[in-house]
């Protein structure tokens, strides 16, 4: 009888689906004040949805707000935003709205760039499942899946993507694909009967979980548990509680620019402290110096720098089939040391692929790979006539015929519908008959079942006569052939069953039983006696080509690549081997970690590249251990099982074809082609990216530098100063949207997949690099101030001396340029190879000339106009600085080395 109570005595929403793989169909119904043929009522589905909300997962959302105050989370901001203050309260206006524009301008840059990327995930976002078929007030309805509620009772059929966690109450050779959740790659049978306490997850075959997807048959399910209740909604909530770390990169440039933060204030202190102490100006005169040095010294720059150095890395990657869900992610995978990876699917086309049969008459190779039937059957190395090889032709129509799936072509595309397996028999028999395979009638069938492992079929041949047709377990298959033949040979076909199984194959057998015309139903009975052995398949899911080489380039670029998978060790590791993912294989088994603790797992688990039979929790203690070694460590997922550990990776990468929201929202990175080969181009684009940010930093510090030293030195000198805060500004500011830009075409270094990945933790500036900031910032300090000293001696009023000041800093980084942009000579052949340079700094000799020339920017920036011989000053200037640093690239080649490694 229908419940007669409406939504109010229903209930609270079930804890957790797995209270009801143990219950009886009928307690399910009742419990959840359903009725299993006329389904819920349009009013207690409303009452539902209301009081129990949508049937999805809760999505945590930035507010574009928070998005936009989070990037004035920054030491260097901070300061010059009290700069602003400071000069605001000294009445110096056209100072502080400077530094307040400089301030608002680098936030926006870094706003617009995260908002594009986040924009570019959310277009690749697909809805697993639009519409589910219920029954409501007993008529067959289709609904939105939001609006599921428990106790609706919901139709299954092939194709279906389940829409929430379902009891199932009826099962018509209903199979389900659950790699999403268990990593299992064959689909599960699944019926109505109860099951036994604490049951498996993998094991609960009267429950069907969302996301999963229905590949056989057809069921009836009364929905258990929805949206976040369900399996993947309590996955997706323990990905919330992983902590996600700091990228590589942030942690070097966030640990510069506060070190350097706070120098410059220590050194402001010190220097104000000196100057209060001798009276050498007037209080607000002092503040205003120490402000002018410290605004000078700041690299302002720096945060708009490198966020568009990253931007521009990740729209190249866009267009490269790799989306980028934060910026500093399309570097983090030029530091990686280790890459954990699925292997069904990514390093393999998860497209299972018959390539060798044995019968009796030896063994045929099959070339072709994946679903499309294109290939050739050799024996003995030379193209076969089928109809000379009658136990190979029998073997191959039998393979066809007792099988569960379709083969079709989709949009230029062979799919399959059902088991791999099956479709791996299904492409055989249309490379053998050419896609002209003989059309059998079907009679009866047993479906296949893992209780027993093998599928059969009764069938009417094209020429009459019938036939029972078996393929399944070789042991199944061997029982019943040595019942049939006394001459049997097991121990030899097991050896050779063996032989395969090491190569990485998944191995079926196949036999046939001639019956009489009448025969029209088969039961297991019929399999006992006379069954004919035809031959064993060897069966494997062939690896991608491109991902061959791909492995080859990551381990000359120093990468360690790591298979996860849950297949058998040894199955794992010869496909390994296939790959080429090392030099040696070594694999270890889930269980065999489950057995250390997490120290005994963080010593061990570099002398292992292959992961069997691995669970969830598996995988995110695998990234952990890496880590946990000091390792930068990448992961590669496509179900809701692989979000915690695609979360806690420095860089989780997901699949875009086949990956599940959970996983696409976990990563930080998403293959939109699920190509593994597509890594290889991040990598190199990673390592190009950090190159340029690590050159724009040692372009921009000694320059940054050289100002608030000529601030300085001037302070001490007791003089008075050279620049003033608009004009430091201006020169930060117009080279960070000019010829900082120059940086973001530079190619990559050659040589730049030879290299190791940088260690881990290593401070973002070396010994070398320091070096040479100090000596380019006292070279270019020691100009400007030689420059506007000689000038007011020569009488030059002390607005145009300071105008050719600031000429001089602007044209020293122009000339600068040249020098850090390649390790090899400046004017090598190399000075052409990034175009782009010249009219960056054709745009800003243009903005100089406005500078110097146009009156408003002449009153903002207390400047004042040049005579044309004054203009040879700047330029001899920047001309003594690319012969210093030339000159040191040419004495100390081990010292650009180490700035640019090969």
């Amino acid at each position: 009888m229908r419940s007669k109570s409406t939504s109010d005595d229903y209930g609270a929403q079930p804890r957790y689906n797995n209270d009801f793989y143990n219950v009886e169909a009928e307690k399910v119904a009742q419990d959840l004040r359903t009725d299993s043929e006329l389904g819920l009522t349009e009013r207690e589905a409303e009452d539902r949805l209301k009081k129990h909300g949508p049937n999805a997962l809760i999505e945590k959302k930035q507010s574009n707000l928070m998005r936009f105050l989070r990037q004035f989370n920054n030491s260097i901001i901070y300061i010059l935003i009290l700069a602003a203050i400071a000069t605001f309260a000294l009445k110096e206006y056209s100072d502080s709205i400077v530094i307040g524009m400089v301030v608002i301008i680098n936030a926006l840059i870094g706003y617009f760039q995260e908002v594009k990327a986040s924009d570019a995930i959310d277009k690749i976002k697909q809805m697993l499942q639009v519409e589910a078929t219920v029954i409501r007030d007993g008529r067959r309805v289709d609904v939105p899946a939001e609006d599921l509620v428990v106790g609706d009772v919901v139709f299954l059929e092939a194709g279906d993507n389940v829409p929430a966690d379902l009891r199932i109450i009826d099962a018509d050779n209903l199979r389900i694909q659950e790699s999403v959740l268990t990593g299992e790659a064959d689909s599960v049978l699944k019926n109505a009967e109860v099951l036994p306490d604490k049951t498996t997850l993998g094991d609960q075959t009267n429950m069907a979980f969302a996301s999963t997807a229905v590949t056989n048959g057809s069921g009836l399910g009364i929905v258990a548990a929805t949206g976040v209740h369900t399996q993947l909604g309590q996955i997706s909530s323990s990905v919330d509680e992983v902590k996600s770390k700091t990228t590589p990169l942030m942690r070097e440039i966030n640990g510069l620019g506060k070190y350097i933060s706070y120098g410059i204030v220590i050194v402001a202190m010190l220097v104000g402290i000196y100057g209060f102490a001798t009276q050498i100006y007037s209080l607000p005169v002092l503040v205003i110096a120490l402000i002018t040095m410290i605004v000078g010294s700041l690299p302002e720059g720096l945060p708009a720098s490198t966020s568009v150095v990253l931007a521009m890395g990740v729209s190249k990657m866009t267009k490269q089939n790799a989306i980028m869900k934060s910026l500093p992610s399309v570097e983090t995978l030029g530091a990686v040391n280790v890459i954990a990876t699925d292997k069904t699917g990514t390093l393999t086309k998860n497209e299972m692929t018959i390539d060798e049969v044995i019968t009796k008459d030896g063994t045929y190779e099959i070339t072709g790979t994946g679903y499309q039937p294109l290939g050739n059957i050799l024996f003995n190395g030379q193209k076969i006539d089928l109809a000379e090889h009658e136990s190979l032709r029998r073997l191959i129509i039998t393979g066809h015929e007792a099988n569960d799936t379709t083969l079709a072509k989709e949009d230029g595309v062979w799919t399959i519908n059902g088991e791999p397996t099956d479709g791996a028999f299904l492409t055989l028999a249309n490379k053998a008959f050419h896609q002209k395979v003989p059309e059998w009638t079907e009679i009866d069938k047993i479906p296949f079942d893992s209780d027993y492992r093998y599928i059969a079929e009764l069938s009417e041949k094209p020429d009459g006569g019938r036939r029972i047709l078996v393929k399944g377990s070789p042991d199944k298959i061997f029982e019943m052939a040595a019942v049939g033949d006394p001459t049997f040979d097991e121990k030899y076909w097991y050896n050779k069953v063996s032989e395969i199984a090491q190569e990485g194959h998944r191995v079926v057998a196949v036999a046939y039983k001639q019956v009489e015309a009448t025969k029209d139903t088969i039961d297991h009975a019929d399999l006992t006696t006379g069954m004919q052995f035809l031959g064993i398949a060897g069966l494997i899911d062939p690896p991608r080509e491109e991902t061959i080489q791909a492995l080859k380039e990551m381990r000359s670029a120093g990468v360690k690549v790591k298979m996860i998978t849950g297949d058998h060790p040894e199955t794992a590791a010869a496909i390994a081997k296939k790959l080429g993912l090392d030099d040696q294989i070594a694999a270890i088994t889930g269980a065999e970690i489950n057995e250390m603790d997490d120290e005994q797992l963080k010593n061990i688990i570099q002398d292992y590249n292959v992961f069997a039979r691995t669970t969830p929790n598996d995988k995110l203690r695998i990234v952990k251990a890496y880590q946990a070694n000091g390792l930068v460590t990448a992961m590669t997922g496509d179900g809701v099982n692989d979000a915690p550990a695609l979360k806690r990776a420095d860089i989780g990468v997901a699949m875009g074809i086949k990956g599940t929201d959970v996983a696409k929202e976990s990563a930080d990175m998403v293959l939109t082609d699920d190509n593994f080969a597509t890594l290889t181009k991040a990598i190199k684009e990673g390592r190009r990216v950090y190159d340029n940010i690590k050159k724009t930093i040692r372009f921009l510090l000694p320059t940054s530098f050289a100002e608030g030293l000529i601030v300085l030195l001037s302070i001490l000198a007791q003089q008075d100063l050279p620049l003033v805060p608009t004009q430091l500004l201006w020169i930060n500011m117009v080279s960070a949207i000019t010829i900082q830009f120059a940086f973001l075409f530079e190619p990559a270094e050659e040589g730049i997949m030879k290299r190791k990945p940088r260690p881990s933790g290593k401070s973002f500036l070396n010994k070398a690099d320091v070096i040479q900031i100090i000596y380019v910032s006292i070279l270019i300090a020691g100009l400007g101030i030689v420059g506007f000293d000689w000038l007011v001696g020569q009488g030059v009023s002390e607005v145009v001396a300071s105008t050719v000041t600031v000429n001089i800093i602007v044209f020293g980084k122009i000339f600068y340029l040249f020098n850090i942009r390649t390790p090899k000579p400046a004017f090598s052949k190399d000075i052409l190879r990034n175009l782009h340079a010249f009219w960056i700094i054709a745009l800003l000799l243009v903005l100089q000339f406005g500078l110097t020339y146009v009156p408003f920017m002449q009153s903002i920036f207390s400047t004042g106009s040049m005579s044309w011989m004054q203009w040879l000053i700047p330029i001899v200037a920047g001309i003594i600085v690319l012969i210093v640093t030339e000159v040191d690239k040419y004495f100390h080649p081990a010292h650009f080395k180490q700035v640019h490694p090969e």
